[in-house]
């Protein structure tokens, strides 16, 4: 039976991941701070996969310019948390709302233009996405009272799931391991029992050989 101990892990970091979610709906610097986090990797990591598989040179241009932005706006988030510039804490409040907003519906706006207009195929699930995308988008932009409030609780919903999953992973992990324990222990008391059976059995052939003087 193959084991590992990736369950360590798996149960450490769903114990962070729900930690983190429920500290984020206490602390706007820890909302910030992810939120900004999310959408660098988010925008950072599609660089080269994307540039280097779409056909278009002016769908690469757009993109880059929309991933640019992107940047641009998480790095201020986490400049913002990491250094805990939230004295004027109405002025970045609006300053996330119009991020998130703007986030939400370039990323959509830009996605929407490469199918409708540039050709660019795609497949259904994500076509809905995106539409969910430049709704929610809008959403935030007329919305007075959305808050990272709001998406520190989207973050604990996120969190909590993805808590039980890796728990719920970890846990299968470790019946495997201990699976593979008693395994283990069971084969070395076989051993043991075929040895005593082998000394029995030599010490019954010795007693039945013909002693000789």
């Amino acid at each position: 039976m193959k084991y590992g101990y990736g369950w360590v892990l798996k149960f450490v970091l769903a114990a962070i991941l729900l930690g983190v979610g429920i500290y984020m709906v206490f602390a706007n610097e820890v909302v910030y701070l992810i939120t900004g986090v999310v959408i660098v990797i988010f925008s950072l990591f599609r660089v080269v996969p994307l540039l280097k598989t779409l056909k278009k040179e002016i769908l690469r241009t757009i993109n880059l310019i929309e991933i640019i932005f992107d940047t641009i706006i998480g790095g201020v988030l986490i400049y913002v948390a990491a250094t805990g510039q939230m004295d004027n804490s109405e002025l970045w409040k609006e300053v996330y709302r119009y991020s998130l907003a703007f986030f939400f519906y370039a990323r959509a706006l830009v996605f929407l233009n490469s199918v409708v207009f540039l050709g660019e195929k795609t497949e259904i699930p994500k076509f809905w996405i995106h539409i969910l995308a430049i709704t929610l988008g809008t959403y935030i932009a007329v919305t007075p009272d959305f808050s990272y409030e709001t998406v520190g609780i989207f973050l604990l919903i996120v969190s909590l799931i993805g808590a039980a999953y890796l728990g719920v992973d970890g846990f299968g992990g470790y019946k495997k391991y201990r699976q593979f324990q008693l395994e283990l222990n069971q084969g070395k008391e076989k051993q043991k029992e075929v040895q005593q059976k082998k000394e029995v059995i030599l010490d019954e052939q010795k007693e039945d050989r013909p002693y000789v003087n």
